[in-house]
This record gives C-alpha cells, sequence and structure tokens, in this order.
C-alpha cells in the first residue's frame, strides 16, 4: 500500500470543477472569478502588458474571488441573518458561517439521486423540481436515506460547464437572459423530507441548489435547519447510488457565507 492509498478504496474521484477566467464558475450576477500574475521567473512581455520579475525567479498569483465561485459551500448565513437583527427569517443559524461548520457535516457516505425530467424540463429560466416522491421512490430501491447520507442530486448540468461563449448555459443564459431552461433543484418539500431523514448536506451538480425562478425558499428552509449545500460539483455521474465515500473540504474563511473547496469521493 502507498501513501496515496486508503484501505477498502477503488479509486478516488474528483468532484471539483476547475476555476479559469474562461470557465462560468462565478454565479453570472456576482464579482467575475479573476487571476493575475504577480510576479513571475523573469520580466516579458505579453502583447501591451508586462509580467514582471521584481520579486526574484519564482511565480505567484493573486485572485479575485467571490465566496460562492465554483465547486463550493453555502454556510447558513448565506440566507439567515443573525438572530435580534429584527431581519426577516433571522434565527440562530444566522452565526454560522463557513468556518464554524463542522467539518464531519460534510463527509459521510454518499446517497447518489437521479434528478428525474420534470413537467418543467424545457422552460426557459425554470427549473424541473425534484419532489418528495421522487426521494421515496429512490429509496424504495437503494434503501431509506439516514442521518449522516450525504445527499448528493445528480443532474449532469455540469455538462453545460465549458469555456467560451457555449458555457453561458451554465447560468448566464438560465439567470440573467431567461432564456435557456434550468438545472433541475429540489422543492421546499423535498428539503423538508430530507430534513426529517436527518439529512444535514445536500449537494448538487447545479449552478445552485436552488430552483432558477425561486432560489430563495429553499436555501431558506434548509440553511435555517442547519442543513449546508456544496453546489456546482462535476462528475457524480461516476458515483454509484450507494457506496462512495463524500468529502467536501472548504478554505476556513472566516465570518464566511460560503467558501470553494475541493470534493471528492472514494469509491469502495
Amino acid at each position: 500500500m502507498t501513501g496515496l492509498d486508503w484501505p477498502g478504496t477503488r479509486d478516488v474521484v474528483d468532484l471539483s470543477l476547475p476555476l479559469a477566467e474562461d470557465l462560468p464558475c462565478h454565479w453570472t450576477t456576482h464579482l467575475p472569478f479573476q487571476v493575475k500574475t504577480y510576479n513571475w521567473f523573469t520580466a516579458h512581455r505579453c502583447g501591451s502588458h508586462t509580467v514582471p520579475d521584481r520579486l526574484g525567479p519564482y511565480a505567484t498569483r493573486w485572485m479575485a474571488i467571490d465566496e460562492h465561485t465554483g465547486t463550493h459551500v453555502d454556510a447558513p448565513t448565506h440566507f439567515v441573518p443573525p438572530p435580534g437583527s429584527g431581519l426577516p427569517d433571522a434565527g440562530d443559524q444566522g452565526v454560522v458561517s463557513v468556518d464554524r461548520i463542522e467539518l464531519r457535516r460534510l463527509m459521510g457516505p454518499a446517497a447518489v439521486i437521479e434528478a428525474p425530467a420534470g413537467p418543467d424540463s424545457g422552460r426557459a429560466g425554470v427549473s424541473p423540481l425534484v419532489e418528495p416522491e421522487d426521494i421515496v421512490s429512490w429509496e424504495g430501491r437503494h434503501g431509506r436515506l439516514a442521518d449522516g447520507d450525504i445527499v448528493l442530486l445528480h443532474t449532469g448540468w455540469d455538462r453545460n460547464y465549458v469555456r467560451g461563449a457555449a458555457g453561458r448555459a451554465y447560468c448566464h443564459d438560465v439567470v440573467t437572459t431567461g432564456k435557456a431552461p434550468g438545472w433541475p433543484a429540489p422543492s421546499v418539500g423535498a428539503v423538508e423530507l430530507l430534513l426529517e431523514r436527518g439529512i444535514r448536506c445536500l449537494g448538487t451538480d447545479g449552478a445552485s441548489i436552488g430552483p432558477a425562478h425561486d432560489a430563495a425558499p429553499v436555501h431558506v428552509r434548509g440553511l435555517s435547519a442547519g442543513m449546508v449545500f456544496v453546489e456546482c460539483l462535476g462528475n457524480l455521474g461516476r458515483l454509484p447510488p450507494r457506496g462512495a465515500w463524500f468529502c467536501f473540504l472548504p478554505l476556513r474563511v472566516e465570518g464566511g457565507t460560503g467558501a470553494p473547496g475541493r470534493a471528492f469521493a472514494m469509491l469502495p
């Protein structure tokens, strides 16, 4: 066994999406992801731009990045105001920022649920909904969900995570222009059923856990009950319905409403 092996593990699947300026990694109405070279091994000219070597022969870059960029976690503070603020939906979970999320909540046995094609599939700007009966149907085939399971919704939406103009189908053409259909997403009722099962971490390979046409209610219902969401996953099609072990490790941003990180699964 090498240092990279884990007892009983056949393979490790990277479930994270790469970050790049020409990929649709940022929410379409938020700060675009940017990365710039601060220092390189030697100075050289790139078109009208000079790459400097002011600090010596090594390379480093800086980033401008929204907390909800690429594969990331939503902390309760993303949609839940702090208690005592007097704001709608305020509650105790409004103090749980990303640095306060217990890591054990972000790892555990993966339950991968295929999102069925709903009646709203194909409607511009609208997400088809995953309903409670879809989850119950999955349980009938693969066993009842339980406390500690990590539920991952496999929608296949990461097929739209591509470079250039084609990548607008991932989020921009759904949310900004409203000319393309949205990713499948759970209804409030589905989130309530998962909470009843004891699920405290819900992931998706869609651009958001909330439906494109009305994202707030799902976020508020889950986050206010102590659930966290891992969004913008990839490669969920490589996981079985049961048997994989999931882990997401976010940046520990103090006070963060969310944070990017690395998601992976270990296959038995």
